[in-house]
Order: C-alpha cells, then sequence, then structure tokens
C-alpha cells in the first residue's frame, strides 16, 4: 500500500468513526422497538426551528417531512456528517426540506468567522457554495488559533463574489447578528453540540446513516 493510499484510508476511517460517534451521542439508553427516531424532550416548535429567512439547501413542495441541523463549520464531526447530508439531499430530493441553522462553538475559533463568510456569501445568493466550500477545505484552517478571515475572503474571490460587497457584509453588525440569531434559537430547542438534527420538530437520536434514513422513511409514510 502507498504512503498516499495509507492517509486516505486513514483519513476516511477517522471521518467514519467520528460520524458514529456523532450519531451516537445522547442515544436513549433503550431504543424505541418501532422507530428509527427518539426525542429529547417535546416536539420544538416550528417557529424556532425554521424562521422565514433560514437557509433551505432543498425543499419539498408538500413540505411534509423537514429536517434541520445546527451546525459548526469548524466541528470536524460536522465535517463527517457533510457527505451524508449531501447524499440524503439526493435520494430525498424533492420530498424533504433541508435546513441549514448556524451554531458556532465558542471553543472553536473561526467557527463565527466561517459562519459570517457564508452569511455574507448568501447575501449575494452564494450560500450553498461557501457552505459546501468550508466543509471540503475544513483541514486546511480549522484547529487553528489565529484569525482564518483571510482565507475565507479567499474563498469568495475564487467564487466570484463582489468583493466591496462581501467585505461590507462582513463588516456590517447585521451579519453577525443573524448568524447569532441561529445559535440563540438552537440553544432554546435544547441544542448542546453540533452536529445536531431535528426531524419535523424532534431531536434525532439514531446510530448511523441507515438510522438516520429509517426515520426520514417513517416521517415520508406517516
Amino acid at each position: 500500500m502507498t504512503k498516499n493510499l495509507k492517509v486516505t484510508v486513514t483519513v476516511a476511517a477517522v471521518a467514519a468513526a467520528v460520524l458514529a460517534l456523532v450519531l451516537l451521542v445522547s442515544r436513549p439508553s433503550t431504543p424505541a422497538p418501532e422507530s428509527a427516531e427518539a426525542s429529547a424532550g417535546s416536539p420544538v416548535s416550528s417557529e424556532v426551528l425554521v424562521r422565514e429567512n433560514s437557509h433551505r439547501l432543498s425543499t419539498a413542495a408538500d413540505g411534509r417531512v423537514t429536517l434541520v441541523e445546527f451546525l459548526d463549520f469548524e466541528c470536524e464531526a460536522c465535517r463527517a456528517a457533510f457527505p451524508l447530508v449531501e447524499q440524503l439531499r439526493d435520494e430525498y430530493a424533492g420530498r424533504v426540506t433541508f435546513v441549514t441553522r448556524y451554531f458556532p462553538i465558542p471553543s472553536h475559533a473561526n467557527a463565527e468567522n466561517a459562519a459570517v463568510a457564508v452569511e455574507a456569501a448568501a447575501r449575494q445568493g452564494r450560500f450553498e457554495e461557501m457552505y459546501q466550500r468550508m466543509f471540503e477545505t475544513q483541514a486546511q484552517w480549522g484547529e487553528q488559533r489565529e484569525s482564518k478571515v483571510d482565507v475565507f475572503r479567499g474563498f469568495a474571490a475564487d467564487m466570484g463574489l463582489d468583493m466591496a460587497a462581501y467585505d461590507r457584509a462582513v463588516a456590517d453588525p447585521n451579519t453577525l447578528e443573524r448568524v447569532l440569531a441561529d445559535k440563540r434559537d438552537g440553544e432554546a430547542a435544547g441544542v448542546q453540540g453540533t452536529p445536531t438534527f431535528y426531524l419535523n420538530g424532534v431531536q434525532l437520536r439514531v446510530r448511523s446513516g441507515d438510522d438516520l434514513r429509517a426515520a426520514i422513511d417513517l416521517a415520508l409514510n406517516r
């Protein structure tokens, strides 16, 4: 096995292990026998989980099933979950609404900066592209104490954004307030770490990606 292949296999294994850990966190000690979903309490109001200005990666016309993710762009577990979310979007296109909410963790030095950069891109209609760029490049800038705002600005330039407008958005206090508003909603909903998923208002406790699919299928078939 070549050195590069060994590195690739190791990274994939670590990502899989991190995702498995995320999906196991806070699961019920005794799973419900006929359901792949479990609740941390009463369902959370849709007015808290999905605001009018919440970012929707995909939208289902009937609006019956909504999956909300609170995430931190510097969170390794969120990075591990990212490919699964992208796959689920393809599998359930047109049937499930996928909503993304910001929840930067204070211990991550650039989580808030990253969220502000994504929100600044969103003002130019480029939320999804910057959201994806953050996770695709996380290994380059994550887990570092110095500010990476210049790195994020470079992403914006590479994407061809209007840089004067981007700089104004980053400097605008309302952009940060938009990020923090998401976080306040997450705290009100009971989010304690990232990623945290809610399916039709119920916080999910699942063991694997297959369990997440099963929970979505159950919601679709009700």
